[in-house]
């Protein structure tokens, strides 16, 4: 049985950057995601690189293991801090917000 990856798109408060994501993992286009979705993407256990990507914008690339029947969540978002903010205009992977959830496991 394989895992799971799930990304939210989700944001308190407001979001300047309110666009479609596109999901990568592995280098490879995985699916979209609009804000205020989910999407739960199948994924063979091991170790997987996941960005999202917004145009020009994007995440840096975060690394992950997934186990067998485990589900790897991360959020992801377009809101930052306004010194982020603003260097994302000279480099584009401060853009985006990519955070891995807490491991349901442990709650």
């Amino acid at each position: 049985m394989a895992a799971t990856l799930k990304v939210t798109h989700k944001a308190i408060g407001v979001e300047v950057r309110r666009g479609t994501y596109d999901i990568v993992v592995d280098g490879q286009p995985a699916g979209s995601l609009e804000m205020n979705d989910s999407i739960e993407i199948p994924v063979e256990r091991g170790r997987h690189t996941l960005q999202v990507r917004s145009g020009r914008k994007s995440s840096r690339t975060q690394t992950f293991e997934a186990a067998e029947s485990q589900t790897v969540a991360f959020r992801c978002t377009g809101k930052s801090f306004l010194p982020s903010f603003l260097a994302s205009f000279v480099v584009p992977s401060l853009a985006l917000q990519l955070r891995r959830e807490a491991d349901d496991r442990f709650l």
